[in-house]
């Protein structure tokens, strides 16, 4: 069979060297209610292609982005690690660049105001622009002014008019999310001041390759970035990568500088032409590099069904801590139902008493852990691992033991 007619979203090339199927799933923050679980549930291919000529990694587009994000069920104030990140970041932008009271930042996809509220009160003017309807509201409610709009070309337009463009223009975890790449690059370039400075963060795919972090695939996430390939999608709007940051975040994630091409102000740093060479050494420039990921993937999920089969097989309880989207990947991939896992938790209550997407495992405040004793939790937001197990450390009283899946099947 062929792929005629899937195109890359960047350059355009004909799309059908596969980067890992992984069958078919439900939008993965799709989450039931209780009146929702006799009905179907719209399923959609998995399937991840990479452009042979840019080397773009990526899903074809199968649901408008106004049916997914427009009401949702992420908040990122629940995370005591993200919330510290955001901190963080804060503080090193403002003893870096210098930014005070004259200086407007602004952040696309800016969810509940879990960073701007940190700029906010350094008094640096600030506004958010975040299409989910009840994340936004959330952010208002907290003082953060937030536009309810999807960021593009034609938005840029409308705010530089308006006389609002911004010193720095920050997108966390939002790149990844956007089907009309190139629009989307297009209105930064538009909305950023001549001197200021963008600053976006994303999971990096050298890192989900190593670590086999198949789970970072969902519907919400439309492309999946190398720094060689993104410093393209950038350069072709005029907008210059002048640094790049490593990140722990998500499992590896990069955090990438960028200035217009014209701005000399800001030279091209060391750390850019690092990762640009150690890119090119682990053949990200060549479609080798990308033809093995789809075993990898396939032999993650027989070493998490040994394990469940196994575990259950010896009379063992295994419930879940998180009901994140990288989680209803790998339940759904796998086939992982309530016949392996009795429920899930989350700190989040905009999940809870609800159903996972798919496997239909239910969805309980933290608190049922204590309450049934389980002999596994299985952390499905793995990258969280470290505030999750101090959080829930109580399952040592009864002898529980923490499971992830991530980039291998660990006990602990």
């Amino acid at each position: 069979m062929t792929t005629s007619g899937i195109r890359c979203r960047f350059c355009g090339s004909p799309l059908s060297d596969t980067f890992a199927d992984l069958g078919v799933s439900p939008l993965a923050n799709s989450y039931l209610k209780q009146d929702q679980l006799l009905r179907m549930e719209p399923f959609y291919p998995l399937h991840v292609y990479v452009c042979p000529s840019c080397f773009l990694v990526q899903l074809p587009v199968f649901e408008a982005p106004e049916e997914i994000f427009s009401d949702y069920a992420y908040f990122s104030s629940y995370s005591d690690s993200w919330l510290a990140h955001a901190r963080r970041y804060t503080e090193m932008m403002v003893e870096r660049f210098g930014l005070a009271a004259c200086h407007y930042v602004v952040e696309i996809a800016s969810n509940d105001g879990y960073l701007l509220q940190y700029f906010r009160g350094k008094g640096i003017p600030v506004l958010g622009i975040e299409p989910a309807r009840n994340v936004a509201e959330a952010a208002r409610k907290k003082g953060i002014p937030t536009l309810t709009e999807f960021f593009g070309a034609k938005k840029a337009e409308a705010l530089s008019t308006g006389g609002q463009r911004a010193d720095l223009l920050i997108g966390n975890n939002v790149l990844a999310h956007v089907p009309g790449l190139t629009d989307f690059v297009e209105g930064m370039k538009i909305f950023l001041k001549p001197y200021g400075i963008i600053t976006m963060e994303f999971p990096h795919l050298m890192r989900l390759m190593e670590e086999n972090q198949f789970d970072t695939i969902y519907h919400e996430h439309f492309s999946y970035f190398s720094f060689l390939t993104v410093e393209k999608v950038f350069a072709r709007y005029g907008l210059t990568l002048f640094d790049v940051e490593e990140l722990p975040t998500h499992g590896g994630s990069l955090r990438i500088y960028a200035r217009h091409a014209e701005d000399a102000t800001k030279p091209v740093g060391e750390r850019v032409e690092e990762l640009r060479e150690r890119e090119r050494g682990a053949g990200f420039d060549r479609m080798e590099c990308y033809r093995s990921f789809g075993e990898k993937v396939r032999e993650a999920k027989r070493a998490i069904l040994d394990f469940m089969v196994r575990a259950k097989r010896d009379g063992k309880t295994i419930a879940g801590y998180g009901a994140p989207a990288k989680g209803n990947t790998i339940l759904n991939y796998c086939g992982i139902r309530t016949d392996f896992i009795d429920y899930t938790v989350d700190r989040s209550p905009y999940k809870q008493n609800h159903y996972l997407p798919g496997s239909r495992i239910p969805i309980y405040h933290p608190e049922r852990v204590r309450e049934t004793r389980p002999d596994y939790l299985l952390i499905l937001p793995w990258n969280l691992k470290d505030e999750v197990m101090e959080q829930m450390a109580h399952i040592r009283e009864w002898g529980g033991k923490f499971v992830t899946f991530i980039p291998e099947v660990n006990i602990q």
